[in-house]
């Protein structure tokens, strides 16, 4: 599998133990074959995807998240600013929030958090534009990322909204990448998802369920 995200298809691949990728269950049957990475976790990166497979996702996402009601959607970096547009436009919102790792001259400090992912090893601060609080403010707002793994980048949006003095109304995701994130995660904050995979280890032919 030389070129993964671009299509969804009728039937898994055989396993466990699984080869090269993993066969995510999507909410209409189909499947989304995950490459497999060494850490042992099925992988999505959403800027290499169709847009067939994006819309999609976000359509599901829509789905998973209007029950929450929400009224602002605060879309995480990097990979998170792939579905957030989107969805709120789904959600039926004008615009939007974008998280973001670059500091503009008119940025302020208290609207700043340290932030390190699964993905990357050096930690790098997350931001939000002073500009942006009046789109916030009295609003129900929705977290939005890709995906949900050790819960660092999740927690840390947490972390830049309530430097903004707001608590969302709950996360979404395009899937849930295995329950590292769960025993952190605050209880009164649902996480929406399309998908869940698991944590995989590697074992004679291939990966299996950790």
């Amino acid at each position: 599998m030389t070129d993964p995200w671009q299509s969804f298809d009728e039937a898994p691949d055989p396993g466990p133990p699984f080869g090269a990728r993993y066969p995510a269950p999507m909410p209409d049957g189909r499947f989304l074959h995950l490459p497999i990475r060494p850490i042992g976790v099925a992988g999505l990166i959403a800027t290499q995807a169709s847009f067939p497979v994006i819309h999609a996702l976000v359509g599901w996402m829509a789905a998973a998240a209007r029950p929450l009601g929400a009224e602002m959607v605060l879309g995480l970096p990097t990979l998170g600013h792939v579905f957030a547009p989107l969805l709120a436009e789904w959600l039926g919102h004008p615009n939007w929030v974008a998280a973001g790792y670059s500091r503009k001259l008119w940025y302020e400090e208290r609207l700043s958090v340290p932030m390190r992912s699964i993905t990357t090893t050096a930690e790098r601060r997350l931001w939000l534009d002073p500009r942006m609080l009046p789109r916030l403010a009295g609003r129900r707002v929705l977290l939005v990322d890709d995906v949900i793994s050790t819960g660092s980048s999740a927690q840390a949006g947490l972390a830049l909204l309530a430097a903004a003095g707001i608590r969302p109304v709950g996360l979404c995701v395009a899937m849930i990448q295995t329950r590292a994130w769960s025993a952190a995660w605050p209880a009164d904050i649902p996480v929406a998802s399309v998908c869940e995979t698991p944590a995989l280890r590697q074992v004679e032919g291939g990966w299996v369920p950790a």
